[in-house]
């Protein structure tokens, strides 16, 4: 009863219709109490995505003329952090070649960041956010941390009189974004809405567009760049060089509206590269005694579903699937992959779940997804007898953890691992290197 009232309430929360009303009465809000358009940004110092967001801040508020609001923020933990030191690690990884792909300096001046300075930097920098030069400071501090500058960073050390500042500086910074409904460093939040680093950042500059505050020409060429650089192109034909390539496995959860999203593009790019993909399906966190807090929860869904409209999708109409729903779905996912359709089977459950809300919990829901994927419902009630399906996930958890990933949807090619549906252009920018001279890359 719990699951279906939330799945209620997320429908009702992703409506076009709540996003329209929400962002009507903001700006009404806004226009009564005469207040200027205002983004507030919470970045974090030894967080490489607030380093990279950081690095278009001062164009925004040139461009658009916005009252631009900088927080010296930490993410919380805990639950909203299942693997603090295997994210740590990956966002490492991954901000390296965000910054490649985007011409962002990254530890140019040092292998890695000056982290023996990290204590005294975040109290001086709290010791000033209350300046009119907080701003630049705040974000000449993230850059002498994340591109290795140990020099920089020695200069802002702090007096005996500051140390402890930070706590108060994060305490103060946490009631605001606690208050404004969010837990996460390197975000935006504007209006309502939240924007998640450099990733979401075009969300919020065409939402400002279509307010019309740009002050001159449409495009600034800084933030254009952000988009045209995760634009990629699919070759017209699978390129031989891509031929010698390993299996590109996908890491997929039937609870993750990420993984449903990811799993229709990953299925592209693999025909498009000719690639064997192999979908290796791992439990919800949740049915692995993790929890997933209300805000988190929240988030991860209105993104999902903004995700989605970029890509012509509706999610909207939710079918939680935890329980028996997963578990239905993973036995018949190992009968439908020995009939070579598990990929088909889980975009279709995929769309069950997060677009027309068929209960895959039930037989009559189950045997329409079935129907839909061409497999007979006499097997697919056999194959919903087995337990296999278990120690499957669990090996296939396992092989993701192994390789540096706790969640889910995971890409992996060799050694090119990638966590999130959003970073499919960061995939097809690594084959296209491998590929550089083979033939079909050029449309």
């Amino acid at each position: 009863m719990a699951s279906k009232l939330q799945s209620l309430f997320l429908n009702a929360v992703l409506s076009r219709t709540a996003r329209n009303v929400s962002r009507g009465l903001h700006e009404t809000r806004r226009r009564l109490l005469r207040r200027p358009h205002a983004v507030s940004a919470f970045l974090q110092l030894d967080d490489p995505y607030s380093y990279l967001l950081g690095h278009y801040l001062p164009s925004l508020r040139e461009h658009y003329g916005v009252e631009l609001r900088l927080y010296l923020s930490e993410a919380l933990g805990g639950a909203y952090q299942p693997a603090p030191e295997l994210l740590a690690e990956y966002a490492v990884r991954d901000s390296e070649r965000l910054a490649r792909e985007l011409g962002i300096p990254f530890l140019d001046k040092g292998a890695s960041p000056p982290v023996e300075h990290r204590r005294s930097m975040l109290d001086t920098l709290a010791s000033c956010r209350q300046d009119a030069g907080f701003d630049e400071e705040l974000l000449q501090g993230l850059g002498a941390f994340w591109r290795g500058d140990a020099e920089a960073a020695s200069r802002r050390s702090a007096s005996a009189e500051m140390r402890g500042l930070s706590d108060v500086a994060f305490q103060e910074s946490q009631e605001v974004r606690s208050r404004l409904g969010h837990y996460n460093s390197a975000m935006l939040h504007y209006a309502g809405e939240w924007y998640w680093g450099v990733d979401r950042l075009p969300y919020l500059l065409r939402r400002l567009d279509d307010l019309a505050l740009a002050k001159d020409k449409p495009h600034h060429p800084l933030l254009s760049s952000v988009g045209q650089a995760m634009d990629v192109t699919l070759p017209v034909a699978p390129p031989t060089a891509a031929k010698g390539l390993p299996p590109l496995e996908y890491f997929h959860s039937i609870r993750s509206p990420y993984s449903y999203l990811g799993l229709r593009r990953v299925a592209e790019i693999a025909n498009a590269f000719g690639l064997h993909l192999k979908v290796r399906p791992v439990l919800p966190m949740v049915m692995r005694g993790m929890q997933v807090p209300r805000a988190k929860l929240l988030y991860i869904i209105k993104d999902a579903a903004r995700e989605a409209e970029r890509r012509g999708i509706r999610i909207g109409r939710i079918a939680d699937p935890v329980g028996a729903g997963v578990e239905r779905s993973l036995a018949v996912f190992c009968y439908a992959e020995s009939q070579h359709r598990g990929t088909e089977f889980l975009i279709n459950v995929g769309e069950a779940v997060w677009c027309t809300a068929i209960d895959v919990a039930t037989d009559a829901g189950m045997r329409k997804v079935t129907a839909k994927t061409g497999l007979a419902w006499p097997e697919v009630q056999n194959a919903m007898k087995s337990r296999g399906w278990r120690d499957v996930a669990a090996e296939n958890r396992d092989s993701m953890m192994s390789s540096g990933s706790w969640g889910v949807p995971t890409m992996r090619l060799g050694d090119f691992v990638a966590w999130g549906q959003d970073r499919d252009w960061l995939l097809v920018r690594h084959l296209e290197e491998h590929c550089n001279a083979g033939d079909g890359i050029l449309v």
